[in-house]
């Protein structure tokens, strides 16, 4: 099995750990609904000490069906382009991605209760357009290209546009996003190398550039060099007035 098989391969989790998300998210709002719950208290309170329980808890809260609707879809794709492109560094950069939007908005955020999980849906979207570009492998920079092309109109929202959105929430989730982009780089596909790109690389063995002269012309025919051979010529001399002696003696018999 290729190296680039072993990066890019499909289990389960690559489906199961997306809906299990979106699973958890939907089981929270049903609650909340059906046993006359609001948890939106438990959202990330800026500069609080009890809001500091919302950088876990906050993904998991939404305020309307709306809301969790729209962040259901974005959600579970990219969660799973993650899971499949870089299985290797998936639930890093799911918890560490978390931890690092729920903090950035707790020390950016108004003073109000961020709730919701469009957050890591912004830090998702951060890492793999970014990640794809920084890799330079052609899958994952096709990847980034997809991504933006479906998701790139919520890069308005980290603006202060609406005052009922989180725009701190979905500005630290980019950042942070865009951050484990550069620093994580084991465990990502290498882009493949050519020929010429290889350390042992050697010019003058390269069997295409031996058809251009000093002056850069082309030579269609590359004349064959011959390897030089010792050549050692061995004469045999033969004594003539012995044979004819010989010859003269036998006939007169």
């Amino acid at each position: 099995m290729s190296e680039e098989q072993d990066v890019f391969k499909f289990n389960t989790g690559v489906i199961g750990y997306p809906l299990l998300f979106v699973l958890i998210i939907w089981i929270v709002f049903w609650f909340e609904i059906r046993f006359g719950f609001d948890f939106n208290y438990l959202g990330v309170n800026p500069r609080t000490f009890l809001g500091l329980r919302g950088i876990f808890l906050s993904p998991f809260i939404h305020a309307d069906i709306t809301h969790l609707w729209h962040n259901t879809l974005p959600l579970l794709i990219l969660s799973s382009a993650l899971f499949y492109f870089y299985q290797s560094n998936a639930w890093k950069v799911m918890l560490v991605g978390l931890l690092l939007t729920g903090v950035f908005t707790w020390l950016l955020g108004r003073p109000a209760n961020h709730i919701g999980a469009s957050g890591v849906i912004y830090m998702l979207f951060g890492f793999l357009f970014f990640k794809g570009i920084v890799a330079k492998h052609f899958r994952l920079i096709a990847l980034s290209l997809i991504v933006v092309f479906i998701y790139g109109s919520m890069v308005m929202y980290v603006l202060p546009i609406d005052p009922k959105i989180s725009w701190e929430g979905h500005l630290s989730g980019l950042v942070s996003g865009a951050g484990l982009a550069f620093f994580i780089k084991k465990g990502i596909a290498k882009p493949k190398l050519y020929t010429w790109q290889s350390e042992t690389y050697d010019p003058e063995e390269d069997e295409f550039l031996k058809h251009f002269d000093e002056d850069g012309n082309f030579i269609e025919n590359i004349p064959e060099d011959f390897p030089e051979v010792d050549i050692t010529i061995t004469y045999d001399y033969t004594d003539k007035s012995n044979n004819q002696k010989g010859y003269d003696k036998d006939s007169s018999l």
